[in-house]
């Protein structure tokens, strides 16, 4: 591939558009509540307890029911999963965390349709998937709605 003046048009673009997300509201927000998270060693150990224990979780799930210690482990994984999602500073960062995904997927959408109107950009909102298109990935209805399922 050979160099062009317009090949470094679009790579300046690009690391404009990085610069703006890297210093984007919810770039910043994200960064602090993973510091919030992430600086406290008592939450880090909790979160590595969780982490053990849902390798244990996925141990039992492939026996099921008829794992010795079944019962335990899934009593200890609910305690250990409501210990964490009750924490104010986790609940901080999956917000934040999902406000940056909405951001980045709003701007995926604003570059796929300014290239084509065709082009299909995985999105994990269902908003951003079904405000960009009357139909979306298609209604279910077998083309009743005049899309093209």
């Amino acid at each position: 591939m050979i160099m062009t003046s317009e090949w470094a048009f679009i790579l300046d673009e690009a690391d404009e558009i990085s610069a703006m997300i890297l210093s984007s509201e919810q770039a910043q927000r994200l960064r602090n509540a993973y510091e919030d998270v992430y600086g406290d060693e008592n939450l880090v150990h909790q979160i590595s307890v969780f982490k053990r224990m849902k390798e244990q979780y996925e141990d039992v799930q492939r026996f099921g029911k008829y794992h010795p210690d079944y019962h335990t482990i899934m009593k200890q994984i609910r305690q250990l999963k409501r210990s964490l999602d009750i924490d104010e500073r986790v609940a901080n960062l999956k917000v934040a965390e999902n406000d940056f995904q909405d951001l980045l997927d709003e701007l995926s959408l604003i570059i796929g349709k300014s290239v084509s109107e065709a082009v299909k950009v995985p999105v994990s909102n269902p908003f951003f998937a079904t405000s960009s298109s009357s139909c979306g990935t298609g209604c279910g209805t077998g083309g009743s709605c005049s899309c093209s399922a």
